[in-house]
């Protein structure tokens, strides 16, 4: 059995993800954003795909717990980070750290170039066709290490890891809510209460911006201006056209 695992606030690291499943057969979904997840046991024979966006350099916090739900049995698994341009630092020897941990064996990874979840115009519309052409060149080498003796791989990063910040946003409802309720339904931390969605949790709130995205009027945004603060940062220390790394 072939799985995708992601942790996908916004949807890019998913859209990936999916793209790498197609390639190999993957029937089974495992979104770990959901707070009612079950616990997943894996084979030797079994192969999983997994991804998760880079929050300030490591794992977002929540989706490091739910990973430890999940166990392998020697079971190969492929890495994927998706990050906004600035860098991925310690995400992917995060993700690959517990991972093993956890019983998989880590065969291949890819730290990809994605569009910023709070700056859109951030490396926009990334990745790309020209990325995504990059990504078949590996997937072919990841077919070929699956039919050989499995090994792990070794993937840049630090550790101990750096220490995990998340950036307030301050999320606010605007008048043009009308409490339909779907931001409470998605929220992966649960900092949205059903019974009052225009109000967000400050303490829970992850900044993942999932609430901000999918609502149906977008009447959901953060702060103008921290997003002002935080554009203006990023866009200077961002290098324009990142590459992709293949591992």
């Amino acid at each position: 059995m072939n799985y995708n695992v992601f942790f996908s606030p916004t949807g890019g690291t998913e859209k990936v993800i999916q793209y790498i499943g197609r390639n190999f057969s993957c029937p089974e979904n495992i979104d770990i954003s959901k707070t009612d997840l079950p616990n997943y046991v894996m084979n030797a024979d079994d192969f999983c795909i997994v991804g998760v966006p880079s929050f300030g350099g490591r794992i977002p916090k929540i989706a490091a717990m739910r990973l430890r739900q999940i166990n392998g049995n020697h079971t190969p698994a492929f890495l994927l980070v998706t990050y906004g341009g600035r860098a991925y630092e310690d995400t992917l020897i995060e993700l690959k750290d517990i991972l093993e941990m956890q019983g998989f064996i880590c065969i291949g990874a890819a730290a990809m170039v994605a569009e910023h979840s709070i700056v859109r115009q951030i490396e926009a519309g990334r990745p790309d066709e020209e990325d995504y052409k990059e990504l078949d060149h590996f997937i072919i080498e990841i077919k070929k290490r699956l039919q050989d003796e499995v090994c792990p791989i070794e993937v840049p990063g630090n550790t101990p890891y750096k220490e995990y910040k998340v950036l307030p946003m301050e999320i606010r409802a605007s008048e043009h809510c009308i409490k339909c309720g779907l931001c409470a339904k998605k929220c992966p931390v649960s900092a949205i209460p059903s019974e009052n969605p225009k109000v967000t949790d400050a303490e829970k709130c992850i900044s993942c911006m999932r609430c901000v995205k999918i609502c149906p009027l977008q009447a959901r945004s953060g702060n103008p201006a921290k997003v002002e603060m935080i554009s203006e940062k990023l866009q200077k220390i961002c290098q324009p056209n990142r590459q992709n790394e293949f591992f």
